[in-house]
């Protein structure tokens, strides 16, 4: 692809541009022409200190603001995962003339999807515990238990995730934000009025794969599913989605 507009990445709840680990720079190896920005939602990441926003529309408006800041114009093409896909379909509802290409990665939305599948109630426990826990190791277990189901680098993952907590915790007020901004979000019915493809994890313990299945069907665009990687996809296997990008795009 010698296409140079940015990709711009976007993450999930409580995650920041730290999480995409190796994936970004495998990714950049694939598409070099194309420059790769990976930006925090407020109350994440280096913006740990901001308060993260109630809506997803709100948490989109900011990352244009930030791209305007950083004088990066569009086009761009995104690549989100989770909440970040709300935030992605949030954007090419409403800006579709800024965008070439949405990748939306296991992410979930009203009104193609009920409630029990978009959080699937065996990890409601493990969330609970999460607002509970002050030991940073202990609390990135549980998300990579969570999120994951690679274990050959659990180990390496988990001492770079919690010293990462460390420096940026996402307090829990920015947490439930998140959620509840998660929770409310509506897509619309029709299609956004840009390419898009919708990644899903067979193995995802987080979010049920069928809400990425409904929503490709709804909006009528292709949907490859990994066979058993977790909801933590470019963590599991970012190779995968870098093949799967190429073959689409």
């Amino acid at each position: 692809m010698t296409d140079s507009a940015p990709w711009i990445f976007l993450r999930g709840l409580t995650r920041d541009s730290h999480h995409w680990g190796g994936f970004s720079d495998a990714f950049q190896r694939a598409f070099p022409a194309a420059p790769i920005v990976m930006l925090d939602l407020p109350g994440n990441g280096v913006l740990h200190r901001e308060a993260s926003p109630a809506s997803v529309a709100a948490m989109m408006a900011c990352c244009r603001r930030e791209l305007a800041v950083r004088k990066l114009a569009p086009p761009y093409h995104l690549l989100a995962i989770s909440l970040g896909g709300m935030v992605a379909a949030a954007w090419a509802a409403a800006h579709a003339e800024e965008l070439r290409a949405c990748v939306l990665i296991n992410t979930s939305m009203r009104p193609f999807s009920p409630v029990h599948w978009r959080l699937q109630p065996a990890v409601y426990g493990t969330i609970l515990r999460l607002f509970a826990e002050h030991d940073e190791r202990a609390s990135e277990a549980l998300i990579l238990r969570m999120t994951s189901n690679n274990r050959e680098h659990a180990r390496e993952v988990l001492d770079d995730w919690a010293a990462w907590r460390r420096r940026y915790p996402v307090s829990p007020k920015n947490a439930l934000r998140q959620l509840y901004a998660a929770a409310r979000f509506r897509a619309p019915l029709q299609a956004p009025a840009t390419r898009l493809l919708v990644l899903a994890s067979a193995g995802d313990h987080l979010v049920d794969p069928r809400c990425s299945r409904r929503l490709a069907e709804a909006w009528d665009c292709p949907l490859f599913e990994h066979p058993h990687a977790g909801h933590d996809l470019p963590l599991d296997d970012g190779d995968w989605i870098v093949e799967q990008v190429q073959r689409w795009y």
